[in-house]
């Protein structure tokens, strides 16, 4: 099932399944327990990000090439840090550049967003993909310079700015997804590819991340988990790529589909 969040005919904010025919039915109920897909047939006006996440857990140098671009070692367990869900942003809707804290150097990084569909805690991994309501593509967007050099050593300051997370455009139901570890995943740039991989660059699997995070720690349903990004970001470019207003941002996945986003600087 693909499932859609959108403004429908009536300026309600409703989630919708797509059909094989392409149209969008309205889903009531609850997305992460009983839910019932109806026969109302939902006309999209504007299309959301397809959740509101209840957490947004992310996860760095998760693929090998990226890690070997950037000059780390391999990490020994996975780099977990957050953004604020105020960072999400829908598809189509502008990354917007600060200007107020102001950054130069804006990046872009393509990733499987995981969406955790019951409440998780201390899974295996081989359980762990159970516990998995579906998939999305997301845009880890991040300021360097506030991540890197004015952050204080923590990297959720460039991380976590408003628009800074588009996720979209659709949620795919994982048994839709037969593998996470096999999906080409790719960012374009005003059409053209600066990043094209697959998940199997990973480092630490889908399940193997679901195992960690959990940990002694409960996953709320509608907890969002970016993966990791792999090589090919504007900072290991030489030279250097930063995405600058009047870019069109687009990542692309295998099954899930393309994001889209303008690039706009934040408006004082």
């Amino acid at each position: 099932m693909k499932v859609i969040r959108c403004i429908d005919q009536t300026g309600a904010v409703v989630t919708a399944a797509i059909e094989a025919d392409g149209r969008a039915r309205k889903i009531e109920g609850d997305l992460y327990g009983h839910y019932t897909i109806t026969k109302t047939v939902v006309e999209v006006q504007e299309q959301l990000a397809p959740i509101v996440p209840k957490a947004i857990l992310c996860v760095g140098l998760n693929y090998r090439r990226h890690a070997e671009e950037t000059g780390a070692e391999l990490p020994r367990y996975p780099i977990l840090f957050m953004k604020s869900p105020s960072s999400l942003q829908d598809p189509l809707k502008p990354i917007v550049i600060p200007q107020y804290l102001k950054s130069d150097k804006v990046d872009y990084e393509c990733e499987l967003a995981v969406v955790i569909g019951k409440a998780t805690k201390n899974v295996s991994e081989d359980e762990a993909l159970h516990h998995v309501f579906g998939y999305t593509a997301a845009n880890d967007v991040s300021a360097r310079d506030w991540q890197k050099h004015a952050g204080g050593g923590q990297w959720c300051r460039g991380k976590t700015f408003d628009t800074f997370c588009p996720l979209g455009p659709v949620l795919v139901t994982q048994e839709e997804i037969k593998d996470p570890q096999n999906l080409r995943i790719r960012t374009l740039i005003n059409g053209e590819t600066f990043q094209d991989s697959n998940t199997k660059d990973m480092i630490f699997s889908v399940a193997q991340l679901i195992a960690f995070l959990s940990g002694s720690t409960t996953l709320e349903p509608g907890t969002v988990i970016l993966t990791g990004t792999p090589a090919g970001v504007g900072m290991a470019r030489v030279p250097k790529r930063w995405l600058v207003e009047g870019d069109t941002v687009s990542i692309d996945i295998e099954g899930i589909g393309m994001l889209t986003n303008p690039v706009l600087n934040e408006t004082l």
